[in-house]
């Protein structure tokens, strides 16, 4: 992704914002995000675990169902986060 110089009329919008204290700032168009989105914010690179390979066989209804479901991520990857949370669950 190349950056493009701004122009010196959108800089400037820029500078003055960035001056503004925070509760000048109008952000009456920026909903306030409801806590449920939260639930699931992760701040990635902070924690890394070790990945282990392993095979497990798993019913093909299942490992369908994940590969459909997955959203932006492998099903594999959605497997293990199900896996994750029943676990943290688990030990609540």
């Amino acid at each position: 992704m190349s950056k493009k110089a701004l122009s010196p009329e959108l800089q400037d919008q820029l500078n003055k914002l960035a001056a503004l204290p925070d509760d000048q700032i109008d952000t009456v168009d920026i909903p306030e995000a409801p806590a449920e989105a939260w639930l699931q914010a992760r701040q990635p690179g902070l924690y890394r675990p070790i990945k282990k390979p392993v095979t497990l066989r798993l019913d093909a209804d299942v490992v369908a169902w994940f590969k459909e479901h997955a959203q932006d991520r492998g099903y594999q990857t959605e497997i293990n986060r199900v896996l994750r949370r029943y676990v943290l669950d688990a030990q609540a």
